[in-house]
């Protein structure tokens, strides 16, 4: 099976002050680097959905070593929808068999995310999973089969007007993570950077690098 990876970072960081998140430092890494250390292991190809300035994601991003995706130009601004469907595009048109997603701002994700999203995806027999914690859904991390169905199903949702992962995904398998303390913790404002810059000094330096 091909997995693909698909970092969302096309987020305004409003309550962050307007500053591009993936390139927040934590730890003396931007963001995005944390994200793809950690996702990057776990698929076949990676890649980082984002709007702005290619300069803004740091030199491994500038030198071309993974896709940027930008939005199509019509739905620019409607949310992480909009980069799940610029990631299907690229996914099905380099005969992935799956797209697995991840938020920018959340840089403590699970390291077997992807196993048990795919696994939760083939014991339902379903065409997706999302991960769960804490008793709450993250739909931005979640396993999307990477067919031109899939990718239709995400367009006529955004032709709609739809703008929730949720409400696309559906019956989707859901997968519980445990985990203490929480892998999906995000960071939206300076004090959620503040407490994962504790977070990651108690967790020691990144040990993974993207593929």
């Amino acid at each position: 099976m091909r997995i693909f990876g698909l970092i969302l970072a096309g987020g305004s960081g409003v309550r962050m002050g307007g500053v591009v998140k993936a390139g927040v430092t934590l730890a003396g890494s931007p963001l995005l680097a944390h994200v793809a250390a950690r996702l990057g292991p776990q698929v076949s190809q990676l890649a980082v959905s984002f709007n702005g300035d290619r300069a803004a994601l740091g030199a491994e991003w500038m030198a071309g070593d993974h896709p940027v995706l930008p939005d199509r130009p019509e739905y620019r601004g409607h949310g992480p929808l909009a980069g799940v469907q610029a990631g299907l595009d690229w996914a099905v048109v380099q005969g992935a068999d799956v797209l697995v997603t991840a938020a920018v701002d959340t840089p403590f994700l699970p390291m077997e995310l992807v196993t048990r999203l795919s696994q939760a995806r083939l014991a339902a027999g379903g065409a997706a999973a999302v991960a769960c914690s804490g008793g709450r859904k993250h739909p931005t991390f979640a396993l999307w089969q990477a067919d031109q169905s899939t990718l239709d199903r995400v367009s006529d949702a955004l032709i709609a007007g739809e703008r929730r992962l949720g409400r696309v995904l559906g019956q989707a398998a859901l997968v519980e993570f445990t985990d203490e303390p929480d892998p999906f913790f995000n960071i939206n404002t300076p004090a959620d950077l503040h407490l994962a810059q504790h977070r990651a000094a108690e967790s020691g330096p990144m040990r993974h690098h993207p593929q």
